[in-house]
């Protein structure tokens, strides 16, 4: 991979790594020496990191990552609360934990928590006996140590262990945490998708978005043909081809043009659809749909979406949605808008949570969004499946995916 596409990858996209660990445990050293680079603190006073430090880079052969520095486990006071509450919160987007051991310290009650906290969420863990250049002799004991946990001693300053480090973060990344396939299961050598791509004032200029991007790319990668096109050219688009397509895919906002100007016999979905399947659980954001026929002009409702971005006129979120579901509803709904990395602490008064397609972040932050969300027993729904629920074509959208049906089934109920 270049560096140029390395830079070009979204950190939706990466393996999250974090590195946890006590005051000058040498988790800033740590990050620098896996990434070769000079890019975190380093210094002999505890408590130098702060807020967590994110860098982008790529590992072999797990691609790119990010790696993420967090503040010491054992702070005090309480600014030294947040900043563990902080660290603690990146747990949510980790897909594999570093916890560092200074040998000083030993292996306490800080890091077996943390290690508790990673089962609980899921996280693989290594534990990374740091200060080996220091302390040679240093080891954990067998009443620490588990089989199923990596144990890896390093010296951050001289760079011995960092190797086998990198080994062991290879073994323990989870298999499928991301999928680079988008579409590509769906279709075959030789097939033609359509991509039908709106340029629109919410276009961003001289550019697509990046779910349209991945979307070629995918097509690309499984030596297909992509045809790309605007709404107003599909009808001549599908008329001009010798063969029909495989599948139409369109941006949910033209769903109900797109959807009377394709045979019924052509599959179709969204790139939200598509993106709810890679990153999510297209099951459960199907059954949070059928909330929409239980909701009364009055009822609370969270737009949630993961990326902070410059409003326009008729934007989709804040202004399209909410017309389109009081138009349902019969009256207007109390809505609340949240932006960026985090959903609020207390969503159980809502009715329904209404999320972006999730471009922007990875498949465990989205995943961890829609357990919150379960376990506040509030449905949750993504944009696409909400638009093609609204313009009544859910079931026709879904059946690229015969594993939904069923879903689908309670949802008509």
């Amino acid at each position: 991979m270049t560096d140029a596409t390395l830079n070009q990858t979204p950190r939706g996209n990466r393996l999250h790594i974090a590195i946890f660990g006590r005051r000058n445990a040498g988790k800033s050293s740590l990050i620098n020496a896996l990434t070769n680079q000079e890019i975190a603190i380093v210094s002999d006073i505890p408590g130098t990191t702060t807020d967590p430090v994110y860098k982008s880079m790529e590992i072999l052969p797990i691609g790119p990552v990010v790696i993420i520095d967090t503040a010491g486990i054992d702070d005090t006071g309480e600014l030294g609360r947040l900043r563990i509450e902080k660290a603690l919160n990146v747990l949510k987007k980790t897909d594999l934990m570093l916890l560092v051991v200074d040998p000083a310290e030993g292996f306490g009650q800080f890091e077996e928590g943390m290690v508790e906290k990673a089962r609980k969420s899921k996280v693989a863990p290594i534990i990374v006996i740091n200060k080996t250049d220091q302390y040679p002799e240093f080891t954990i004991g067998p009443d620490v140590s588990r089989p199923d946990i990596p144990v890896v001693s390093v010296s951050a300053i001289t760079r011995e262990g960092i190797d086998e480090l990198k080994i062991a973060m290879i073994h323990q990344a989870p298999k499928d945490f991301m999928s680079t396939v988008i579409l590509g299961d769906l279709i075959g050598a030789g097939d033609t998708v359509v991509l039908v791509v709106p340029i629109d004032t919410a276009a961003p200029k001289g550019r697509i978005i990046l779910p349209q991007v991945q979307a070629i790319r995918d097509i690309l990668d499984h030596d297909a043909i992509a045809c790309v096109v605007k709404e107003n050219r599909l009808r001549e688009a599908l008329r001009n081809l010798k063969e029909k397509p495989r599948l139409v895919v369109t941006d949910s906002q033209v769903f109900k043009k797109v959807a009377a100007e394709t045979p019924p016999d052509i599959l179709l979905t969204s790139f939200s659809i598509l993106l709810a399947r890679q990153k999510g659980d297209l099951v459960t954001l199907v059954e949070g749909a059928k909330a929409i026929k239980h909701l009364s002009p009055g009822d609370k409702v969270l737009v949630s979406e993961a990326c902070t971005h410059h409003r326009m006129e008729d934007d989709i979120g804040t202004v399209k949605i909410p017309r389109w579901l009081n138009e349902i509803v019969g009256g207007p709904l109390d809505y609340s808008w949240v932006s960026g990395l985090e959903l609020p602490k207390d969503i159980s008064h809502y009715k329904l949570i209404i999320h972006c397609g999730a471009c922007m972040i990875n498949r465990k932050e989205m995943l961890h969004r829609i357990m919150v969300a379960q376990h506040a027993g509030v449905p949750i729904v993504n944009y696409g499946v909400l638009i093609a629920y609204l313009t009544g074509i859910l079931d026709r959208t879904l059946k690229p995916f015969p594993e939904v049906h069923k879903a689908l089934e309670t949802v008509e109920k």
